[in-house]
């Protein structure tokens, strides 16, 4: 019986429908407590299962009715018929509350149960123990719930401690005891009980292990996103900046007028950088293409080298025009850093871009920026090539294609 108490209010409901299966098998009702049945740590708001499933326990308890039957019908002794009714009311509340302790994060199914649900246990089976005088065989009857509990309320290994023995005890009463196949019918749900417990508590496992892997690798991927906009930002803006400022250098003296004005683009591409890389981890940046494409020609103007553009970004469906912005800005970055080109030609067709440039070449092993051109263009959908240019054996020729 236990929570994970941290997930957010849609996992709780997908985890309540799990539980709600696990329970329409014919678990008992601390099946509901299984992880992420409910795991309310302040106001429960309108979930019905978080406020309404402790109902399904007190349902279950009808099948209580055999013990109380049997009290009614104990041919005991009055003290030994008062001590089973007073288990019989013991053994409710303890269940019902131990439950509901369960529901609020109690322990159990891959969570060290709390000390409380270890006393409940063994409460549990005292109860069943002291009824025995007056109930006879019927006292059989609680054994369903104390695999239960045992089950989703603490650990795998005492589910099988559980399991085996309450299967052995009630095969020993059946089969030794005179008018023991009268109970034969409650081995076949103790066997049946023992069956579905040990499926849906493996289940609701691995299924927890499974959402803990999957929020595992999402955050890995998360991390990794924002690693490649961050680069991607922070290697062109520098890149562009660092070529300003030699720029910058070589015309303070000759012409001071152009030299502030690149000092004026400095500034300006150092703040667009900064809110980039805010905007970034934020999760809400985005560059259109036309808009990469101006930032392009302006950033291979200062290094003198000359941008044509053929097509038109319209070209380009929308969310084409996202990956191919984000491709074209670490081309531009790459031709920057390494090509030693004069000229870049970008060709934009349907379901095509193509960057290309009489530089060097690719003559170096990958680096990050073409394993993350590579790595945005599979999760686009696209295709990437990268290799020497048409126009001879020097140049780089990068192509996007749908």
């Amino acid at each position: 019986m236990t929570q994970y108490s941290k997930r957010e209010a849609p996992e709780e409901a997908g985890a309540s429908r799990d539980a709600a299966r696990a329970a329409a098998l014919g678990a008992p009702p601390a099946a509901w407590s299984a992880p992420g049945a409910r795991a309310p740590r302040g106001p429960v708001g309108k979930d019905p299962w978080a406020r309404f499933g402790w109902l399904m326990a007190v349902i279950w308890l009808v099948f209580l009715v055999y013990p109380v039957i049997a009290l009614l019908r104990s041919e005991a002794s009055p003290a030994w018929v008062i001590v089973g009714w007073v288990a019989l009311v013991t053994f409710v509340l303890l269940y019902v509350t131990g439950f509901m302790h369960g529901m609020r994060g109690g322990g159990g199914l891959g969570r060290p149960p709390s000390m409380r649900q270890w006393i409940t246990f063994v409460a549990l089976i005292a109860c069943v123990l002291v009824s025995v005088p007056a109930e006879g065989g019927s006292a059989l009857s609680f054994l369903p719930f104390i695999m239960s509990f045992a089950s989703y309320g603490l650990t795998r290994v005492w589910h099988w401690i559980t399991t085996v023995a309450a299967v052995a005890v009630t095969a020993l009463c059946v089969f030794l005891l005179p008018g023991g196949l009268n109970y034969l019918s409650v081995l076949a749900i103790v066997g049946l009980l023992g069956v579905v417990n040990t499926v849906s508590t493996w289940l609701i496992i691995r299924s927890a292990e499974a959402e803990q892997l999957g929020l595992e690798l999402a955050t890995s991927e998360g991390r990794e996103a924002v690693a490649r906009d961050v680069h991607d930002l922070i290697g062109h803006s520098l890149t562009v900046v660092g070529l300003k400022a030699q720029l910058v250098r070589r015309l303070m003296d000759s012409d001071p007028e152009r030299a502030k004005a690149e000092l004026a683009d400095i500034e300006r591409l150092t703040a667009e950088a900064i809110a980039g890389v805010r905007s970034t981890v934020a999760g809400t940046r985005a560059t259109t293409l036309v808009e990469q494409l101006a930032s392009s020609r302006d950033s291979l103007r200062a290094a003198d080298i000359e941008l044509t553009v053929e097509g038109e970004p319209g070209a380009l469906s929308p969310v084409q025009a996202i990956t191919a912005s984000w491709i074209l800005r670490e081309a531009t970055t790459n031709v920057l850093r390494h090509s030693q080109a004069r000229s870049v030609r970008v060709a934009l067709a349907p379901g095509r871009m193509i960057v290309e440039d009489d530089g060097g070449g690719v003559r170096a092993p990958e680096g990050n920026g073409i394993r993350g051109m590579r790595e945005r263009a599979a999760v686009a959908g696209a295709g990437f090539a990268i290799g020497t240019a048409d126009a001879g054996d020097a140049g780089t020729r990068v192509e996007l294609t749908w």
